[in-house]
C-alpha cells in the first residue's frame, strides 16, 4: 500500500496539503510507509490489533442489550499535529478550562454571573448537572474541574473548533496510552527519527493531581479510583489507570463512612481514604445525598466530602457545565470572568429555547445538526442532511415539545485522516479529544485521544456508534 493513489477530497487533511504534498511534518512517517515492502503495512495493522486484543482494549455496548465486550477498533496511521499548532490548542484550552472552573464555582456560590445577567438563572436551575446539595460548596483549593476531555474538530478551512467540554467522567485516556504503546513496535524507526512529544507521564500527572486534593499535612495520602464495576463501559480504563497510578481500584461496597471520614475495607482493618478519583455519576454516589435507590455509591460520603475530610475529582456538580445549552455561553463567560476573547471558538450554536433561533432550527432541520442537552456517545442525535423526512419531522416535534433540551449547529465538514479501508488509503473524518488536568496548575496531556469515523462518509466518531481509533503525534521541528 502506497498514498499515490490517495485522494484528500475537498476537506482539510490532517497529513496532505493537496494531493501528492504532504504536510512538512508527516514527510518522515509517508516515507517510512511508502518504503515497505508489499503487503508489510497490512502485517503490522493486524499486529497492533492483535497487541491491543492480546492487552484488552476493550469497551462495552449496552445499546445492543448484552453489554457485549469489544476491542476498541484501531487504526495505525496517525493523526500529526504540528508544534506550533499544539502551542495554539494547548493555550486555548487552558484558557477555557480555567474560566468554567470559575463559572462553577461561581454558580454554587456566589452567583455573580447570574446577577449580571450574563446567563440566564432559570437556564442554570433547570440544567440536569445543576446540583442543588452542591450550593455552598468550598472544594480544596477552589477547583472544581480536575480532569477534563474537550473534544475539539477542524472545519474544512483548517479552523478549530471547541465541539463540547466533558468534565463528569471523561473516559478514553487509556486508549491514548495504550495506542501509542502500539505505535512505538508498530513503527520503532519513525520514532527514532522524528521528535514526537510523549504521553506516557499522563498517569504521574494524574496522581499528582489527585494528592493535591487530599486534606492538607498528610504525610502519605491514600488515593482510590472508584469504578462501578465491571460492567460498566470503560471499566478497562478504571482498572488501567489505577495500575498505572500504583493505587486501588474500588468498588461503592469497599467503602464505608466511619468515624467521620471515608475509609477501604481491608484484610487488615478499616484504612482511611483522602482522595477519590470518582468514575461514577453525581446522581449514584452518594444514596443519602442523591438517587436513594443507588447500590454504586457510599451513604455518607457527600457529608465528608462537605466537611474537607475527603477530595473527589471531578467535583461533585460539574456536570452543570456539560449542558450543551450552557456551553453555548462559554465564551461569554471567557470573557467575564478572565477579560479575555476566546482563543478557541466555539460551534456557532442556535438554542431552541429562544423562540426566533427554535424558528430558524426548525426551518433548516435538512442542513442542521441537532443535540440533546445531556446525551452523549453520539446519541439523541440528528444529522438533517442525512436524516429522513420522517426524522427530521420526529425531531421537530421533540424541539418543540421541550425547547430546553436541544441545541442546533450547522453541519461541519470534519477534517481527514488516511485510514484503512480494506487493501486502501480513504479519508475518514476525525475530531481529538485532549485531556487537561487542573492540579496546581493547569496540564494538557500532548496529543489527546483521535477518534475516527470507521464507517465510509459517517461524521459520528463515537466507539459505540462504529468508530475507532489513532494515535496523535505532536511532533517537534
Amino acid at each position: 500500500m502506497r498514498f499515490d493513489n490517495y485522494e484528500p477530497g475537498d476537506f482539510y487533511d490532517e497529513l496532505f496539503v493537496t494531493k501528492d504534498k504532504p504536510r512538512a511534518e508527516a514527510i518522515p512517517l509517508l516515507e517510512r510507509i511508502n518504503s515497505l515492502p508489499a503487503g508489510e503495512l497490512q502485517r503490522r495493522h493486524q499486529a497492533a490489533q492483535i497487541a491491543l486484543m492480546n492487552m484488552g482494549v476493550t469497551f462495552n455496548v449496552y445499546s445492543e442489550g448484552e453489554g457485549t465486550e469489544r476491542i476498541f477498533p484501531f487504526d495505525i496511521i496517525p493523526r500529526i499535529v504540528s508544534a506550533e499548532e499544539w502551542q495554539f490548542l494547548e493555550k486555548g484550552l487552558k484558557q477555557r478550562i480555567f474560566a468554567l472552573n470559575l463559572f462553577i464555582n461561581d454558580i454554587y456560590n456566589e452567583q455573580k454571573i447570574i446577577r449580571d445577567s450574563v446567563i440566564p438563572s432559570e437556564l442554570i436551575e433547570s440544567a440536569t448537572g445543576f446540583l442543588k446539595p452542591c450550593i455552598g460548596l468550598k472544594p480544596p483549593g477552589g477547583i472544581w474541574c480536575h480532569i477534563t476531555g474537550t473534544d475539539l474538530v477542524r472545519d474544512r478551512d483548517g479552523r478549530w473548533y471547541v465541539l463540547e467540554d466533558n468534565m463528569r467522567c471523561p473516559s478514553g485516556v487509556s486508549y491514548v496510552l495504550e495506542n501509542r504503546r502500539v505505535m512505538k513496535s508498530t513503527f520503532p524507526k519513525v520514532f527514532e527519527s522524528m521528535t514526537i512529544q510523549p504521553v506516557e507521564e499522563y498517569p504521574s500527572h494524574l496522581l499528582e493531581t489527585l494528592l493535591n486534593l487530599a486534606p492538607p499535612q498528610l504525610y502519605d495520602p491514600t488515593v482510590v479510583v472508584l469504578t462501578p464495576g465491571i460492567y460498566n463501559s470503560a471499566y478497562f480504563e478504571h482498572s488501567f489507570l489505577a495500575q498505572q497510578m500504583g493505587v486501588e481500584l474500588v468498588e461503592g461496597r469497599d467503602l464505608v463512612v466511619a468515624d467521620g471520614y471515608l475509609q477501604m475495607r481491608t484484610t487488615k482493618g478499616l484504612k482511611r481514604v483522602d482522595a477519590v478519583y470518582r468514575r461514577i455519576d453525581d446522581d449514584f454516589i452518594d444514596p443519602l445525598a442523591f438517587r436513594p435507590d443507588s447500590l454504586l455509591g457510599v451513604p455518607g460520603l457527600m457529608e465528608v466530602y462537605r466537611a474537607g475530610r475527603v477530595g473527589l475529582a471531578n467535583a461533585l456538580g460539574t456536570g452543570v457545565a456539560d449542558d450543551k445549552v450552557i456551553y453555548a455561553y462559554v465564551p461569554a463567560m471567557i470573557r467575564y470572568y478572565l477579560g479575555e476573547e476566546p482563543i478557541l471558538s466555539n460551534v456557532p450554536t442556535y438554542l431552541c429555547w429562544e423562540p426566533n433561533q427554535q424558528a430558524h432550527v426548525l426551518a433548516n432541520l435538512d442542513k442542521l445538526v441537532v443535540k440533546a442537552a445531556n446525551e452523549s456517545g453520539g446519541y439523541g442525535m440528528l444529522i438533517g442532511s442525512s436524516a429522513t423526512p420522517e426524522q427530521r419531522q420526529e425531531f421537530a416535534e421533540k424541539i418543540k415539545a421541550s425547547p430546553r433540551n436541544y441545541i442546533a449547529q450547522p453541519t461541519l465538514c470534519l477534517s481527514r485522516v488516511p485510514t484503512i479501508i480494506e487493501d486502501q488509503f480513504e479519508g475518514c473524518h476525525v475530531d481529538l479529544r485532549p485531556y487537561i488536568l487542573y492540579g496546581k496548575e493547569i496540564y494538557v496531556n500532548p496529543g489527546g485521544l483521535t477518534r475516527v469515523a470507521l464507517r465510509r462518509g459517517s461524521l459520528v466518531v463515537n466507539s459505540s456508534q462504529g468508530g475507532g481509533s489513532k494515535d496523535t503525534w505532536v511532533v517537534c521541528k
